[in-house]
């Protein structure tokens, strides 16, 4: 009798120590639903500043992926295209990558013209009122022919007009405006730093790398 009862007893601590003390039903490896999914918000991001896609983001040392070279001009960029159907700005996102601060403008078809170049404060397009922003440096980016709402007039790119993002450079980003076939986004920053824009496609954005 006494064997059997220490039998019964090591046969139960065999089977707590298969389970784990932690493990959740579901069996290893399972996870509360839309774990592991892109596209979150990082912590400290607010506004626009929905983290990248695996597709926007840097490589870290040991990661798979093609690193990106931190940018080292700062003359402003200017791109003309032959006008066309106005690009639709989705929404914009921002997050910080180390070296640098990339910020992605999320677009429903191809941007035909773009610029960005520094200004020295940012101001409404349309009224050129001066936004109440404070800054060391702005760069201003402007999409045309482009909107940030439908054609019932219903905003795209929602909130603001000034997102906090509070990066190593980047310190907020403002919508400047959406009027008359123009798409202003503000970068303010920290310092005067080297940047670089690129066109990417699958799906379409304009993104803007400011080293820190």
């Amino acid at each position: 009798m006494r064997l059997s009862r220490v039998g019964a007893l090591v046969s139960c601590l065999a089977v707590l120590v298969a389970c784990g003390p932690n493990q959740a039903p579901g069996g290893a490896g399972s996870s509360p639903s839309g774990a592991g999914t892109t596209g979150t918000a990082n912590p400290g991001v607010t506004g626009g500043g929905t983290s990248p896609s695996p597709g926007d983001t840097l490589s870290s040392p040991g990661q798979a992926g093609t690193a990106i070279p931190v940018p080292t001009g700062t003359k402003d960029v200017e791109v003309e295209g032959d006008p066309g159907e106005p690009v639709l700005v989705e929404t914009v996102r921002f997050a910080d990558h180390g070296p640098l601060d990339r910020v992605v403008i999320d677009l429903d078809g191809d941007v035909t013209s773009y610029s960005v170049r520094w200004v020295d404060e940012l101001v409404q397009d349309g009224s050129g009122e001066p936004i109440d922003v404070r800054g060391g440096a702005y760069l201003q980016v402007t999409l045309k022919p482009a909107n940030a709402h439908t054609d019932e007039g219903k905003p795209t790119w929602t909130g603001g007009p000034i997102f906090q993002a509070s990066l190593g450079n980047v310190q907020n980003v403002v919508k400047t405006g959406d009027f008359e076939g123009v798409v202003g986004v503000g970068l303010v920053l920290d310092h005067r730093a080297p940047f670089s824009v690129a066109e990417l496609t699958s799906p379409h954005r304009l993104v803007v790398d400011v080293a820190h």
